[in-house]
């Protein structure tokens, strides 16, 4: 598993909530990636990474179709 070589920002407040649930369910970044362009979500690796890394604004497309391949709650994404 590779360690994040920049700090977090502070473009969102999910970001790192996202990275640490993806990361418990055992899911690659690449694949992650691929499951939210089938529901819809035009993104490609570098956009998704800066999303994880809080460098940029996650959109609510993108929180939903996240909440979906997680399997949890909008809600539970900000805790």
């Amino acid at each position: 598993m590779k360690i994040r070589k920049k700090e977090y920002g502070n473009a969102n407040l999910v970001g790192k909530n996202i990275e640490a649930l993806r990361k418990a369910k055992g899911i690659k970044q690449k694949d992650f990636i691929s499951k939210m362009q089938v529901l819809g979500c035009n993104i490609n690796p570098t956009s998704y990474s800066k999303l994880e890394g809080q460098i940029r604004v996650a959109t609510d497309k993108e929180l939903f179709a996240i909440s979906k391949i997680l399997d949890v709650s909008i809600d539970s994404l900000f805790e």
